[in-house]
């Protein structure tokens, strides 16, 4: 099924600026109008392509706060836990369908949402390339744990973890706007969930850890270029402020893993990997959409799956009473109401289309790029999820995309992300009104939800990434023009953007002084438009009333000085893939603090050099 792209959340990008009409139900009937769930499912197993992304604290004032330190870290040092002595739950084993067979021959799983699957992957001599000691407090992990000897072996799977019992999740997606049927975790196995000592529930989940039912043709595995890619991403995504799956560790299997990266005829044989990610739930939009595709008999297991998630992942919304009077107008000429709270459902749908709106809202403030927002990788909690071919923006190019299968047509592009996130929005809605579970207002509302919150913000993002006192969409737009001429570097730029003083008599021929390292070989006509822009900008700073240097300081806690670029992960890779993982975890400690000035690190804030435009580098395949 392909929905007409005239789906669309932007009205129009040609000044590289959002901007969006969702004021009227007509659009969002557009949205949804005659939408066919899915393709009659054939008697045969449908097979389809599928793309898989330290400083050193103040020295106490005194010898109490010496002593309280200590005492705190003994306090936290004794609920720290040993692997064995972790509290496993297994919520989503108990509680749902499973199928009835436990080998991983491929085959279409029937009704059921996981297959029992243990890893498989070969390993020979595993060996530890980088963990988070961050996301081993989530799990309330003890750190001494990452120096056992038999870390690696469990980490690959080659020695099961003693509480797991892990599975395969069965999902479905569109793909590149098609319904690509049955998908599912074909290399990634969940050892369990873990509740910590806040009553944080956690999956653990190997990724690259062997067959399972849905790995199709493929061999279940991953290979260690992706691997760190992924690894260093999900943390680097979480500190910058950005919702995302986690990776707790990065083991190399020992065994190499053949590849054909460019789908060119030549694969060769890398190393193999495993990452283990992290989340509260992997569910995602296609978890719903596979079973909404079997018929009738399937509708009762999108049910109890969105029970499952809103008692374990949104209990305020079962836990909603009328007296939180959350209704509202459609804005429909009738004049009709959609309250929330006579149809918890409903309201959860808003809230995934809300927290998804405010994550791609996020990516494009920092300028990331997922590269393949298929519908079974958007997360229902409003997760960065897997991370396939990512990238951040280097020069600004709003038609950026880091796929190499997604050239043709850039449908996963920058610029088309909000206006994706809407069309995946608009299939789930589809799956849950399939099921009956909301109807075709509350489904309109929540589409309308994703548009408005979007926009919030993002303005917002904006405006902080500026220092404005208020919105300007005129400024914003004819700055983000200007960038797509120039080619000018996007996190560097709006990181020396703060050094721009709120004088309005500083002379036009020094205007654009602060700003010549990131304003490279630009002519006369191009000066005139950037200092015609900069002295709009200047004259809106100059009317707050906040100092130069507390707005340098406010902008600096939002734009990155160090983000991932593409380049750096190269660099780490070449150097882990001949044994040497230093690189890997120096860019673990550099981006776990983005927004620090970090002395001695500035080369990793410099522009990316010729090689790092090379195929491979910049843009990646779905192959890894």
């Amino acid at each position: 099924m392909v929905m007409p792209l005239s789906l669309s959340l932007t009205s129009t990008f040609a000044h590289f600026h959002f901007s969006f009409s969702l004021k009227t139900s007509l659009f969002l009937r557009r949205a949804r109008v005659n939408l066919p769930l899915y393709p009659r499912r054939s008697t045969r197993t449908r097979i389809s392509f599928a793309c898989g992304a330290s400083s050193m604290e103040e020295s106490p004032s005194s010898l109490d706060s010496l002593t309280h330190r200590l005492s705190t870290h003994t306090l936290q040092s004794h609920s720290k836990k040993k692997l064995h002595l972790l509290d496993w739950d297994h919520s989503f084993v108990k509680e749902l369908p499973s199928d009835p067979r436990t080998d991983s021959f491929p085959r279409e799983v029937l009704h059921a949402c996981y297959t029992k699957v243990s890893p498989s992957a070969e390993v020979d001599d595993p060996q530890l390339v980088a963990w988070s000691e961050p996301v081993a407090d989530l799990l309330d992990l003890d750190h001494k744990e990452f120096e056992r000897p038999d870390f690696p072996h469990i980490f690959s799977g080659a020695t099961p973890l003693v509480g797991a019992l892990p599975y395969a999740q069965c999902y479905g997606g569109h793909q590149f706007g098609m319904w690509a049927g049955q998908l599912g975790d074909g290399r990634a196995i969940t050892l369990g969930e873990i509740l910590n000592s806040e009553s944080e529930r956690w999956e653990l989940q190997l990724k690259g850890a062997g067959k399972t039912p849905y790995s199709r043709f493929a061999d279940g595995l991953a290979v260690l270029r992706s691997s760190i890619r992924e690894f260093l991403c999900s943390e680097a995504m979480h500190h910058l402020g950005i919702p995302t799956t986690r990776a707790l560790c990065l083991v190399t299997t020992g065994k190499l893993v053949t590849r054909d990266m460019f789908y060119d005829g030549n694969p060769k044989e890398e190393p193999g990997a495993i990452v283990c990610r992290v989340a509260q739930s992997f569910l995602r939009f296609g978890s719903y959409q596979i079973h909404a595709s079997r018929g009738e008999e399937d509708l009762g297991i999108v049910r109890d799956l969105a029970d499952y998630a809103i008692r374990h992942h949104f209990p305020h919304i079962e836990n909603m009473s009328k007296s939180e009077g959350l209704s509202f107008s459609t804005g429909d000429e009738d004049h009709s109401v959609v309250d929330l709270t006579s149809n918890k459902y409903a309201a959860w749908v808003v809230e995934v289309a809300e927290r998804t709106a405010s994550l791609i809202a996020k990516w494009q403030g920092v300028g990331f790029t997922h590269g393949v927002l298929n519908t079974d990788n958007m997360s229902i909690l409003g997760l960065t999820i897997d991370y396939g071919p990512f990238g951040f923006l280097d020069a600004f190019d709003p038609s950026f995309t880091p796929n190499t299968t997604d050239l043709p047509g850039r449908r996963y592009c920058f610029a088309n992300q909000p206006d994706i996130g809407l069309w995946n929005l608009a299939q789930f809605t589809t799956t849950l009104s399939a099921a009956q579970l909301i109807n075709e207002k509350e489904a309109n509302y929540a589409m309308e939800r994703y548009g408005t919150k979007f926009m919030d913000e993002y303005q917002a993002i904006m405006t902080k990434k500026l220092g404005l006192p208020k919105y300007n969409k005129q400024l914003i737009s004819k700055l983000l023009s200007n960038m797509a001429v120039d080619k000018v570097d996007y996190t560097n730029f709006f990181r020396t953007l703060s050094n721009i003083k709120a004088d309005t008599s500083i002379p036009d021929d020094e205007l654009l002084i602060p700003l010549k390292s990131v304003l490279l070989d630009i002519g006369n006509e191009r000066k005139e438009a950037w200092t015609s822009w900069l002295k709009a900008y200047i004259h809106e700073l100059s009317t707050s009333d906040i100092s130069d240097d507390q707005r340098k300081a406010s902008m600096n806690s939002v734009n990155p000085k160090f983000i991932l670029r593409n380049y750096l992960c190269q660099t780490a890779i070449d150097a882990a893939e001949i044994g040497d993982f230093s690189e890997v975890r120096r860019l673990l400690k550099l981006v776990e603090h983005p927004f620090d000035e970090q002395p001695g690190m500035e080369k990793y804030a410099r522009l990316p050099p010729a090689w790092a435009y090379r195929p491979g580098v910049c843009m990646l395949s779905c192959s890894s």
